[in-house]
């Protein structure tokens, strides 16, 4: 075991992760070893991480077809662990599918295959009924967050692309759900399962009372008192986001909102957007209580409860990830009771609140990336020489195949488009646009 981890320090570095958690490192071993693994643990415990190493090692370079396939229940996890492999540097190809993309795109990548094809179970299933050479070779199968692709009807498609892989000789689940039921379409004859608790977590539960229905002036006093922290506040449905994003834009209070019903450019933008500080809330269904890539957060409020306990768990597992502290508030209106699944809330009681600061970062859009041969070097030395920046002007960076974003301080924001607009980045005349 130790000598397979010291193999991947390099790739790791690349992550700026030092070493492996507990849960990692057990993992690891049994997914090298064994053919069938169960691997139930909480959001923000590291699981890609732990499925994507094994993955690797079974990989053979010489071999120019798809040779490990993982499924996931939507498109911003496959974009997630795309990200996670280019930056690993391992040299293997590699391709997210989904729907919303063009299907056009996707054919022109898998005419070159991919060693390794992630995507989500309607898109994969397409791709192989029209191509069923695609599944020739595949060895590795990863079903990530499975139970939540059943949840969404997921399930015939995942069938029958089990059935088209005739050289599957390795099934990977995973959850972060601890109590699942396993379809028998997907053949598990004798899986080891991992189980594993969250550790050390130090979650509070606060309930702020409403005088209101509506909960909105509630709201936004919680968030005038919670000033610049970073959070989720989760609605359960799209329209209830339209509804309180027009009273947080009346507020004058920053945020961006994340949701089934968006396209997936404005899923994507909303995502790096949040990640980068330019907005510090984000607005959401349930389609962010997992699965999705976001940085620590201070807090979660749940404008809504959910219906059931488990989503109530997985937003909550949102913040104190790991062994960090964390705070979820529960706004409900005083004629309102809470479920019997919320326990230990103590009462917060709010004074009117002046709305928070906007954050000092704004997000740049540019037409250049890395099928451009751009890197994020190449972005922060075109900030930095054409538009004047100082290095530590130049915030959180993120490539995609064919633009890139880039954090930059608010105030200059606007200027440095007129500066840098059609302006040449790597002998490419790329256009820079302000994302609102």
């Amino acid at each position: 075991m130790g000598e397979k981890i010291q193999d991947y320090r390099e790739l790791l570095q690349k992550l700026g992760i030092e070493e492996l958690n507990a849960m990692q490192q057990e993992a690891y071993q049994a997914i090298a070893e064994r053919p069938e693994v169960v691997l139930l643990s909480p959001t923000g415990t590291g699981k890609t991480l732990a499925f994507l190493l094994p993955l690797l090692d079974r990989l053979e370079p010489e071999l120019q077809a798809v040779q490990a396939l993982i499924l996931t229940p939507s498109r911003e996890l496959a974009l997630q662990i795309e990200q996670v492999l280019r930056e690993m540097g391992s040299g293997f190809k590699v391709n997210a599918v989904y729907g919303g993309r063009s299907r056009y795109k996707d054919r022109q990548e898998l005419q070159h295959p991919p060693a390794v094809l992630i995507g989500t179970p309607g898109r994969v299933a397409d791709h192989f009924r029209r191509d069923p050479n695609l599944t020739a070779h595949i060895r590795t199968l990863v079903l990530d967050e499975f139970d939540k692709s059943l949840e969404v009807g997921f399930a015939e498609e995942m069938r029958a692309i089990i059935r088209a892989l005739p050289a599957l000789d390795k099934k990977v689940l995973t959850s972060a759900t601890q109590k699942v039921d396993i379809p028998a379409f997907v053949g598990l004859q004798d899986p080891q399962t991992l189980t594993f608790q969250r550790q050390d977590q130090r979650l509070t539960l606060k309930t702020v009372v409403s005088p209101t229905r509506d909960k909105l002036e509630t709201l936004g006093n919680l968030l005038g008192q919670l000033g610049q922290a970073r959070g989720i506040i989760f609605c359960n449905f799209k329209d209830t986001i339209r509804f309180v994003s027009e009273y947080l834009q009346k507020k004058g209070i920053d945020h961006t909102a994340f949701y089934g019903g968006l396209e997936q450019i404005a899923r994507e933008q909303a995502l790096v957007q949040f990640r980068n500080g330019s907005h510090r809330l984000l607005l959401a269904t349930d389609l962010a209580a997992r699965g999705i890539d976001v940085p620590e957060l201070d807090f979660i409020i749940h404008y809504q409860l959910p219906p059931r306990k488990e989503e109530f768990v997985h937003r909550n597992g949102r913040t104190a990830r790991m062994h960090s502290e964390g705070i979820a508030y529960l706004l409900r209106h005083q004629e309102e009771y809470l479920p019997d699944f919320v326990e230990g809330a103590s009462d917060l009681y709010l004074q009117e609140s002046p709305p928070p600061p906007p954050t000092a970062w704004a997000t740049l859009l540019l037409s250049g990336g890395r099928r451009d041969k751009i890197s994020k070097g190449d972005v922060a030395g075109f900030l930095i020489k054409q538009g004047d920046l100082l290095a530590d002007q130049v915030g959180l960076i993120e490539l995609k195949q064919d633009c890139a974003f880039v954090a930059v301080p608010r105030q200059q924001a606007r200027q440095l488009v007129n500066r840098l607009n059609n302006g040449r980045l790597k002998k490419k005349k790329v256009r820079v646009s302000l994302l609102p």
